[in-house]
C-alpha cells in the first residue's frame, strides 16, 4: 500500500510533468493575463495586476491548450493562448464574486479583494473581468464559442442563486447538490475543454468527447475540493477551512450522514443552527462521517466522475497531449489543496 508521502509525492510529480508540457504556453498565458488586466483606470491595473500574482492552478487555462492540441491545433497557438486567458478571466471573476458572497478574508494565503477594497470595488473589479473575457473572446469572430461563454456565465450564475436558495437547508439531496455544483464549477471545465477543441478545428465527436470529459473531470475536481474544506487545513487549502457547514452549505458528505440515519446526524443540524462550531467541534463532525462511511462513499463518486473523465478520451488519437488530459483526473483526485 501506497504511504501517504509516497502518494504526495507521486501527485506533485504527475503534476510536474502535466504542466510541464505546456509550460511556454502557460508562461504565454500569465504575460496575456497582465496583458489583458491592463488598464489606464489606476485600480484596475492594480487589482488586476493583485489577481494574477495571487497565482493559482491555473488548470482551466492548461485544459484550454491541452484540449487544442489533443486534437492537433497547434497551428493556432495564439489562439488558445488568448481563449485560455479569457477562461482563466472568467473563473477569476468568479471567485471574486464568491468571496463577496461568503464574507470571505482569504485565498490563496492572501487577502481577497473584498476584503482589502472593499464590496463595491470587489463587485464591480468581478463584472469588469467577465466584461474583458468577453470582449477579447470577440477577437474570434465564433458564434458558437460566444455561445459557449455566454451560456456557462448563466450556467454559473444560476449556481450560485440556486446555492442560496439552499442555504440552511439541512435535507437536501445529492441531486441537488450536484446540480448546483455542476453549475458553479463543472460548466466551466466543459467550455474550456471545448472551446479548445473548437480552436482546434476538432470533429464533431471530437468535441463532444472532450466537453463531456471536462464536465465529468469539473464534477470530480469540486467533489474533492468540498472534502478538503471539509478535511483539510487553512495552511494547506490558502484559505479558511471548514466554513462550508458554518455557511449553511451542506456538501456530499454530510448529505449522506443525513441520509443515513445516525444519530450523529443531529451535529450538522447543531453547528448550522449555531452558525459555528460551538457545542460541536469539528472533530466530532470529522469522526462522525468516517465511522458512517460518509467520506468513503463521497471519494467514491468523485472517482467515478474520474473515470468517466478518462472514458471519454478513448475516441481522441494517442498523443503525449491526450496522456496528460488523462492524468489530471488522478491529479484531481489525489491533490492536497
Amino acid at each position: 500500500m501506497t504511504s501517504p508521502t509516497a502518494l504526495a509525492e507521486e501527485v506533485r510529480l504527475s503534476a510536474q510533468r502535466i504542466f510541464s508540457l505546456i509550460s511556454a504556453e502557460l508562461r504565454d498565458v500569465e504575460a496575456e493575463f497582465e496583458r489583458q488586466a491592463s488598464s489606464n483606470i489606476q485600480v484596475i491595473a492594480y487589482i488586476g495586476n493583485y489577481l494574477r500574482a495571487s497565482g493559482g492552478k491555473r488548470v482551466r487555462p492548461a485544459l484550454t491548450i491541452l484540449s487544442n492540441y489533443a486534437v492537433g491545433g497547434e497551428g493556432g497557438r495564439y489562439n488558445s493562448i488568448r481563449m485560455a486567458t479569457v477562461m482563466e478571466f472568467l473563473h477569476t471573476a468568479t471567485l471574486v464574486h464568491d468571496d463577496i458572497i461568503d464574507n470571505a478574508s482569504t485565498r490563496r494565503n492572501r487577502p481577497t479583494v473584498n476584503n482589502q477594497y472593499g464590496n463595491q470595488t470587489a463587485v464591480l473589479m468581478g463584472d469588469w473581468l467577465y466584461m474583458s473575457a468577453f470582449e477579447t473572446s470577440l477577437a474570434e469572430r465564433s458564434l458558437h464559442i460566444l455561445d459557449i461563454l455566454t451560456a456557462v456565465t448563466r450556467k454559473m450564475t444560476e449556481g450560485e442563486l440556486l446555492q442560496l436558495t439552499l442555504l440552511g437547508q439541512t435535507d437536501i439531496t445529492e441531486n441537488q447538490y450536484l446540480d448546483v455544483l455542476e453549475r458553479k464549477t463543472a460548466y466551466l471545465f466543459s467550455a474550456c475543454c471545448e472551446v479548445g477543441a473548437l480552436l482546434g478545428s476538432a470533429t464533431e465527436a471530437q468535441r463532444v468527447a472532450l466537453r463531456d470529459y471536462g464536465m465529468n473531470l469539473g464534477t470530480a475536481f469540486q467533489l474533492i475540493d468540498d472534502l478538503l474544506d471539509f478535511s483539510g487545513t487553512d495552511e494547506r487549502l490558502g484559505k479558511a477551512a471548514g466554513v462550508d457547514l458554518v455557511e449553511g452549505k451542506l456538501t456530499l458528505p454530510l448529505i449522506y450522514l443525513m441520509e443515513s440515519g445516525d444519530s450523529s446526524r443531529q451535529l450538522v443540524q447543531t453547528v448550522v443552527g449555531e452558525g459555528g462550531y460551538h457545542s460541536v467541534s469539528r472533530a466530532e463532525l470529522i469522526d462522525a462521517v468516517e465511522r458512517t462511511g460518509s467520506v468513503k462513499r463521497a471519494r467514491a463518486r468523485a472517482d467515478e466522475y474520474a473515470t468517466a473523465a478518462r472514458n471519454c478520451l478513448d475516441i481522441l488519437p494517442e498523443s503525449e497531449y491526450v496522456e496528460a488530459l488523462r492524468s489530471i483526473p488522478t491529479y484531481v483526485l489525489e491533490r492536497e489543496n
